[in-house]
């Protein structure tokens, strides 16, 4: 009886003691609404102001950290910032999606591939606005096809030989199978 009872205290005590007996459910801390901003995030955060509410806390907190750098950056970062959040607010869902991934894909990239974008993006930014438009032109008409998955392989598979049945009755080795053993 003493035994069981320590039994029952000692499962008791290690459950108490593990993770699993302290959990405790924490909700993800939410990020202000769009009317908690002040004048200075507003202002700076503006082209995100219709989408700001439907928006991820950590997408949120994404973007106020870019407010709160944004005084301390150059006349042309913070122009650039502001042209870059522009496009972004006009993109649709699946576009902003597709975007995510793309930078996913490359982050987890060769350097050398890395390298091969950078230049040919660098290149692109050198020509004429004329060949610019006429790329981005051909871009919208291409369809978005998602990338081509490698055909499977159509070589045949080798039959296997069939099973001959065996007159020796089972659990008896054949004269084949003495042989090799």
């Amino acid at each position: 009886m003493a035994r069981a009872r320590f039994g029952l205290i000692l499962t008791v005590a290690l459950w108490l003691a593990s993770p699993l007996g302290h959990a405790v459910i924490v909700p993800p801390l939410s990020q202000p609404s769009w009317t908690e901003l002040d004048s200075e995030q507003k202002r700076v955060l503006a082209p995100l102001s219709t989408e700001w509410n439907k928006m991820d806390g950590f997408r949120r907190k994404k973007w106020l950290g870019i407010a709160q750098r944004y005084q301390s950056m150059s006349a042309e970062e913070q122009a650039r910032v502001q042209r870059r959040m522009t496009a972004w607010a006009k993109l649709t869902p699946d576009e902003r999606k597709r975007a995510r991934d793309k930078y996913k894909a490359l982050q987890k990239d060769h350097p050398e591939k890395k390298e091969a974008v950078k230049l040919k993006w660098q290149e692109y930014k050198e020509l004429p606005e004329g060949e610019k438009s006429r790329l981005k032109a051909e871009a919208a008409q291409k369809p978005n096809k998602p990338a081509p998955h490698p055909a499977p392989s159509k070589q045949p598979v080798a039959p296997k030989p069939p099973i001959a049945p065996s007159s020796a009755p089972l659990g008896v080795p054949t004269a084949d199978q003495s042989a090799a053993r």
